[in-house]
């Protein structure tokens, strides 16, 4: 892609992160809540018919936006999801504003240039309150088959050359893999690796470092591995893969009121997002 091209999608991305980044607790922000919903159905809208797809928890109906778009080939589909909630008090823009304006920007893409797959693009609820929009809509699947779910999880934390090293849940892998948090994070279960490789290729080509990890019994041993909505799809059985800048082993903003747009990085945000374009146009 051009210069030109990767700057309209730069522009639309941030345009993107303008009208979502807000609380949006489904509980306690519920305006800021209500309207990231509307603006995503909006959005997703202009591209086909959007299901919304209602589920219960404590008591009230909350609703995961799903949008289906054909393939070249009736293959098993990819399913790309983030999730669009918040935690109490922090408006999100990196913990999920990032992942779903990538989302929206690929549901653009692709419904320009058909990948060879179908794609199934899901704005999921309620990830904060234990990924129970993603599971329901595992529920709903009733084991139809799925090529491969990728969780878009904070997207646009780059700490940059000067900035802090990167943590790991586990310190020994600190020798395993890059210090300086720069690159974005893949982690699929084992079954992914022949896609892992594809993405970080994918990935590099856009010019964003890349580093990946398999894991196994669903990602258990490493249980960090697993606080996404790609988690339901892998203890179902399905092939996942979880698409991160890292959360709080990078980002000093997690999960707090200081969590905007002012600490993203646009440009790395957009190589990610073109990254995955072609990763999943590939597949």
């Amino acid at each position: 892609m051009n210069s030109r091209g990767k700057d309209q999608v730069q522009a639309r991305l941030l345009a993107h992160l303008q009208d979502l980044i807000r609380e949006r607790d489904p509980y306690l922000a519920t305006q800021g809540h209500y309207y990231a919903r509307q603006y995503i159905r909006a959005q997703l809208a202009q591209l086909g018919p959007v299901t919304s797809m209602a589920f219960g928890d404590r008591g009230r109906e909350h609703y995961n936006l799903c949008l289906s778009l054909p393939g070249r080939q009736p293959l098993a589909p990819v399913v790309i999801g983030a999730h669009y909630d918040t935690v109490p008090g922090c408006p999100g823009a990196d913990d999920n504003a990032t992942g779903v304006a990538v989302l929206l920007e690929l549901a653009r893409l692709f419904s320009a240039q058909p990948p060879r797959r179908p794609v199934h693009l899901v704005a999921f609820d309620l990830e904060e309150y234990g990924l129970v929009g993603s599971r329901a809509y595992v529920q709903s699947l009733q084991g139809q088959p799925v090529h491969l779910m990728l969780s878009l999880e904070m997207l646009g934390y780059c700490a940059g050359e000067s900035g802090p090293d990167q943590a790991y849940p586990v310190p020994g892998m600190a020798y395993l893999y890059p210090r300086t948090g720069d690159f974005i994070a893949l982690i699929g279960n084992w079954r992914t690796i022949p896609m892992l490789w594809r993405f970080n290729r994918a990935f590099r080509g856009a010019g964003v470092n890349c580093a990946w990890l398999p894991m196994v019994q669903q990602g258990r041993p490493l249980p960090a591995t697993r606080r996404s909505d790609h988690a339901p799809f892998w203890d179902a059985g399905y092939n996942a893969i979880m698409v991160t800048d890292t959360a709080e082993l990078r980002n000093p903003h997690y999960h707090r009121s200081t969590d905007t747009l002012a600490t993203l990085n646009l440009e790395f945000l957009t190589q990610v997002c073109l990254g995955l374009g072609q990763g999943i146009l590939g597949l």
